[in-house]
This record gives C-alpha cells, sequence and structure tokens, in this order.
C-alpha cells in the first residue's frame, strides 16, 4: 500500500529531492535500519543536508507531511 504513496512522492520531489528505497533484508539497508532505529516497515525517513534526521514516518506514508518538511528544508537552504 505504500508503494503507490513513494512513487508519487517520488515523481512529485524529482529535482529537489532525492528518494532511496532500501530493503532492511540486504546488508546495507539492515545497517541503516539499525542506525536510524527503524521499529517497522515501511519506514520513511527525510534527512537534511548533514544527514540528520528532520522527519520519520512509520506505516502508510502522510504524502502531505513529507512534502512539507521538503521544502521547509529547501527554504532553509536557500540564501
Amino acid at each position: 500500500m505504500a508503494k503507490p504513496v513513494v512513487d508519487r512522492l517520488e515523481r512529485d520531489l524529482a529535482g529537489r529531492a532525492q528518494v532511496l528505497r532500501l530493503s532492511v533484508m540486504d546488508n546495507v539497508g539492515g545497517e541503516l535500519a539499525l542506525r536510524y532505529r527503524v521499529r517497522g516497515v515501511p519506514t520513511i525517513l527525510v534527512l537534511d543536508g548533514q544527514g540528520e534526521v528532520v522527519l520519520t514516518q512509520y506505516g502508510i506514508p502522510d504524502r502531505d507531511a513529507i512534502a512539507s518538511a521538503i521544502v521547509e528544508l529547501g527554504e532553509q537552504q536557500s540564501p
């Protein structure tokens, strides 16, 4: 159920944010799941330019909240 939401976010945010999809079942995804304390699948993390988590969501993604967090990050980056 989360895939269509993430697909749409990826399209909507093209050129403004990079969307990475990782599996907790592979090495890299598993390591990052531990690092960011992922407690469930799916988990959405929005990171700033320094790798700090600014938003975490578990379950079905809230597209509007994610888009708002990314817009806010973009505004913080603008001079």
